[in-house]
């Protein structure tokens, strides 16, 4: 599983034109599932995330986590976060799980944020045409691959 993880002062989804979720200071974070990811890749992705200290404390400095400083999630599947872009110019998602395997690990995910957060974790719609708007703060971006864990 691959993650991009932005901290945001706002950030929310859209579907045909109507709001769907949104969250003020927090995170948003795109998901992307591959094929022979495991449940052990999305509960370390999912404390790595909860934990992840990239807000500011008193000083400026950021160690503070998502949970320490009250903050929401906002959780989107995005498939082309699978992309290999190896040869040519076309990206290639081959690597990406089918519904089979992605839908679950994403809905788990969310659900095993929400339980670590200790509330609810917004969610895009999974396969939808989103649209997703953002203020990220900072800027800050941060890249997780539970295969690179080691």
């Amino acid at each position: 599983m691959r993650l991009v993880i932005q901290r945001v002062s706002s950030a929310s989804v859209s579907v045909d034109g109507k709001l769907h979720s949104a969250v003020d200071r927090g995170m948003l974070v795109l998901v992307g599932v591959e094929n022979g990811d495991t449940e052990a890749d999305m509960q370390w992705l999912a404390a790595k995330t909860v934990s992840l200290r990239i807000f500011d404390d008193e000083n400026g400095v950021m160690n503070r986590s998502v949970a320490d400083v009250g903050g929401d999630i906002l959780a989107v599947s995005q498939f082309t976060l699978t992309a290999s872009t190896r040869k040519g110019n076309r990206p290639s998602y081959i690597r990406a799980a089918g519904h089979e395997l992605a839908v679950p690990l994403y809905e788990n995910f969310c659900m095993e944020l929400s339980r670590l957060l200790g509330r609810e974790v917004k969610r895009g719609i999974f396969g939808a045409d989103m649209k997703v708007s953002l203020v990220n703060d900072g800027p800050v971006t941060i890249v997780i691959d539970s295969r690179l864990k080691e």
